[in-house]
């Protein structure tokens, strides 16, 4: 294969999963900005939306967008349980307790899907078939396709929630600065709430979406949430658009990385990544950016 139309195609690859990297690092952002913690259950929403799609799609024989939307619907409801039950009722509210609660959350939420679903690998079946298209000499999956234009969706209508509606105004104030929100009258713990079902809802699209060209298994989030965490601190960790772009640039550098070096070295190349940039530039590529939180 001539070697543009091989670049075409690593670039092809790697926006596919760094489309899902931007998803996972929204939710991180999301989360990081209502509360300050980093929360480790964002690995476990990515597997659950995966799991849920698997039990309303295959095992109930629900149709595919009615699937989606409970798979996406059952996790949103997870991620605000983890709240209510979790953090909120934590006497200490150290940011390294609550992480640490988040980790044991994860830890315990990985065992029940063990419990459930078992430890066998599973499969869902592509959106829309599995021929590949041609586009630019490369040849891209529909469900690459599916991936990338659910992302765009999802990002636009992030876009007009935090800045159009009140509900986003008052999530974007609480980021800024909780006390003063809480004066203006904003149920500070309700958004903090609506933070958590928000990150839910973005890790199970992650997880929906990504599962039909790959495998599913009960802790399949854990690798793609790192990386999604990778992400977010490479483009500014609190910064949404930073996650984003950090979320595209870390999935076309692995990409072109695991076809030009070696597919062996991908998952390393992610965190030689993160660890070049917390050296260089602790703060992230839009670290700098603080005004720009969600």
């Amino acid at each position: 294969m001539p070697t543009g139309d091989q670049l075409a195609q690593y670039i092809f690859s790697g926006l596919t999963t760094g489309s899902i990297y931007a998803l996972i690092a929204l939710g991180f952002c999301i989360i990081h900005n209502a509360t300050g913690i980093v929360n480790f259950t964002q690995v476990d929403f990515i597997t659950l939306g995966g799991m849920m799609m698997y039990t309303f799609l295959l095992a109930m024989g629900l149709p595919l967008p009615l699937a989606f939307l409970l798979g996406v619907l059952a996790v949103t409801v997870v991620g605000g349980l983890v709240e209510r039950l979790a953090i909120r009722p934590a006497k200490s509210r150290s940011i390294i307790v609550l992480i640490f609660i988040t980790i044991g959350v994860s830890i315990l939420m990985r065992g029940i899907f063990k419990i459930i679903w078992g430890k066998n690998q599973m499969a869902l079946p592509p959106f829309s078939g599995d021929t590949p298209l041609m586009i630019l000499r490369a040849a891209v999956l529909p469900q690459s396709l599916w991936i990338f234009c659910i992302t765009v969706v999802v990002v636009i209508i992030l876009h007009l929630f935090f800045n159009h509606s009140l509900i986003g105004k008052a999530m974007r104030a609480t980021s800024f600065n909780p006390r003063a929100a809480a004066l203006m009258g904003v149920n500070v713990n309700r958004m903090i709430l609506l933070s958590f079902a928000l990150s839910g809802a973005l890790g199970a699209i992650a997880g929906i979406i990504i599962v039909p060209i790959t495998t599913l298994s009960y802790d399949i989030g854990v690798m793609l949430g790192l990386k999604g965490f990778a992400a977010a601190i490479l483009g500014g960790y609190g910064n949404s658009i930073g996650a984003i772009i950090g979320g595209l640039l870390l999935g076309v550098l692995e990409s072109l990385g695991a076809g030009t070096i070696s597919s062996s070295y991908k998952d390393v190349l992610a965190f030689v990544i993160l660890l070049l940039v917390l050296f260089i530039k602790p703060s992230g590529l839009l670290g700098h950016g603080e005004k720009e939180r969600v």
